[in-house]
């Protein structure tokens, strides 16, 4: 028998651990069952290459709890360690053991897929016990041996019997930590870390139904038996070549990911890339319209298939924060931080990937079935806008795949629109005038007026609309987004032939007056427009720049979130073509005028949703009168 202390570079190492090493003491189920996973995916690759002669088998890591005892076992069938490898890997804790064997099979080992955590990782174990055993026998036949610590820098080392090979690691569960103990809290963590891992993990056992026979008489009762209860998949969907897999296969594991979420995903793009980094995954776009307040870091980050965080912030760009799905990576550290991620160079390699991986995906899918591309829009369009507006290098391919609907339905590629409207929708100095719509409802009579005239109206109505269009005019030459109901449509987009007055300048001036004395409102200004005669007699408009300004406000744009609010500022246009603004200037007195002003006005506000409380009732009791008369 052995007897030393543990060779490290400070007094007690333990407290240091407890307090320092890892900021979640759950974290040391994860780090035992990597360490096993680890000595068995070694075992694997030395008898690949006839190094090791022995019957791989099919090995798996078995987890057991003793509530009597106070303890839990985690049992490999992997590796093992020589009585000196103990002394080496677990005693010299500077020393990694993973370090040593990927530099010695270096050529051989690239795609092991080994995770490589003895030395600090084992000591986690430390966090919940106040005493930790190894039993371990080597694949090499030397005698098993037993390693026991019991949290201070002393420890035993001595011969003992083992029939099988790989190691079993048995935490003596501290009084503090004996939430350890429940099979729940085992289970749910082995679920939430270990869910992938490559190899089975065995967690109790489960009842077997054997079939009958088909002589079997009516009444025969069909045997049972006990078998492993395995809690893990290790062979994900992620890991398989994606032309092995069908759409199904997909689905099915996207369920896996996400057993409360009962709507399927729309598609999927599966990552695979083995260089300047490695990374595979699976992301789904689910659902989502205009709902930005869904909650989000659903993406799922793995390092060969260990579960690390669904914080993912810094490795996802924040408009795909939005999908679900599974990110693995080596090249991620199992105790990644934020200040890594930001930090990293290869973590900003693999963001700009994912993000040139959607794009492209995008990209295929319209291409390959637009129809069906068109009738996803409205739940994937956020995403997409959100990529436009944040990311330069998705916004260069977005024309590709980004669509522009109609409030007809329609959709139009940013090329297909405009040349669809370049010649009937342009100013005086050429620029192109794009009008849309951010409630077909709300904004239905403006929509109308246009379209009367001829024109393409989009409807534009995600939350982060005023950025797509400030980051459009920004990227776009000469090109103009008004909104229907903004101030300046009817004098913005060239007539061939103007509308004739019906009304002399005198009579205008007049009519200006009229109304300016009925309303005596500060936030109205008139403004008398020369429009069709079958066009509405008033129309209340924002002006345009006062509207972008409080649009940016209300979804945060520029800074200005959180600002007091902007005044209420409206333009009333007065159609002086229209029949009512004649009756106005015949009305016989001064009460007739304003009655005449005041229904069109409460009208107007009506069509904008703006008569409410006092001013609705009392025009619907007007109406009212109006209609017993």
């Amino acid at each position: 028998m052995t007897k030393g202390n543990i060779n490290v570079s400070v007094e007690n190492i333990f407290p240091l651990i407890k307090k320092f090493l890892y900021s979640d003491h759950e974290i040391f189920l994860r780090e035992l069952i990597s360490n096993a996973t680890d000595a068995t995916l070694k075992l694997k690759h030395l008898t690949s290459i006839g190094e090791a002669h022995v019957e791989y088998g099919n090995p798996k890591i078995e987890v057991k709890i003793n509530k009597e005892q106070k303890t839990l076992h985690i049992i490999d069938q992997g590796i093992g360690m020589t009585g000196e490898e103990v002394e080496k890997y677990i005693n010299q804790v500077a020393f990694s053991g993973a370090e040593e064997f990927l530099e010695k099979y270096k050529d051989t080992a690239k795609d092991a897929g080994i995770i490589g955590h003895f030395g600090l990782g084992f000591y986690s174990a430390f966090m919940v016990a106040d005493k930790v055993e190894i039993i371990t026998k080597s694949y090499k036949g030397e005698p098993a041996v037993r390693w026991i610590c019991d949290g201070s820098p002393e420890f035993t080392l001595e011969e003992t019997e083992k029939a099988e090979r790989g190691t079993e690691i048995i935490l003596h569960i501290a009084e503090d930590s004996t939430e350890f103990l429940e099979e729940g809290k085992i289970r749910e963590l082995l679920l939430k870390y270990n869910k992938f891992m490559p190899v089975p993990i065995k967690f109790g056992t489960r009842t077997h139904t054997l079939p009958l026979p088909e002589d079997a008489p009516e009444d025969a009762v069909a045997e049972t038996e006990e078998v492993d209860n395995i809690i893990n998949n290790p062979t994900p969907a992620w890991t398989i070549v994606p032309s092995e897999l069908t759409n199904e296969d997909y689905m099915k594991f996207y369920h896996e990911l996400y057993p409360m979420q009962f709507e399927e995903p729309l598609f999927n793009i599966h990552l695979n890339v083995d260089y300047p980094f490695n990374l595979t995954g699976i992301l789904f776009f689910p659902k989502i319209s205009n709902n930005l307040n869904i909650e989000k870091d659903k993406i799922q980050l793995y390092q060969n298939q260990v579960f690390v965080t669904d914080e993912v912030k810094g490795i996802v760009p924040d408009f795909l924060m939005l999908l679900r799905g599974v990110i693995d990576s080596p090249d991620i550290p199992l105790n990644v931080s934020r200040s890594y991620l930001q930090a990293d160079g290869a973590v900003k390699k693999i963001s700009s990937y994912i993000t040139k991986k959607v794009a492209d995906k995008m990209s295929s899918l319209i291409n390959e079935n637009r129809e069906d591309y068109e009738k996803k829009w409205n739940d994937i369009k956020v995403v997409i806008e959100y990529g436009l507006v944040t990311e330069e290098k998705f916004a260069e391919k977005a024309d590709k795949f980004t669509l522009y609907p109609t409030v007809d339905s329609k959709y139009f590629l940013w090329n297909e629109l405009t040349d669809k409207i370049k010649s009937s929708q342009t100013d005086k100095d050429g620029n192109l005038i794009v009008l849309y719509a951010s409630n077909a409802d709300e904004q239905h009579s403006y929509i109308q007026s246009a379209q009367d005239k001829g024109y393409e109206v989009l409807l534009l109505d995600s939350p982060i609309v005023p950025h797509v269009i400030q980051k459009l005019e920004a990227s776009k030459e000469k090109v103009s987004f008004v909104r229907v109901d903004a101030d300046h449509i009817n004098n913005l987009i060239k007539k061939d032939e103007p509308v004739i007055s019906k009304l002399n300048d005198t009579e205008k001036e007049s009519l200006k007056k009229n109304v300016e004395e009925a309303i005596k409102d500060a936030k109205f200004t008139v403004q008398l427009e020369d429009l069709d005669s079958n066009d509405a007699p008033f129309t209340i408009t924002q002006p345009e720049f006062m509207r972008r300004m409080k649009d940016m406000q209300a979804t945060g744009g520029d800074g200005m979130f959180g600002m007091g609010g902007f005044p209420e500022m409206y333009n009333l246009v007065v159609n002086s073509n229209s029949e009512f603004a004649n009756r106005i200037l015949k009305a016989e007195n001064a009460e007739e005028k304003n009655d005449l002003i005041k229904y069109a006005l409460d009208l107007a506000k009506l069509s904008q949703n703006l008569l409410k409380g006092k001013e609705l009732t009392d025009f619907i009791q007007r109406s009212y009168q109006q209609v017993s008369k």
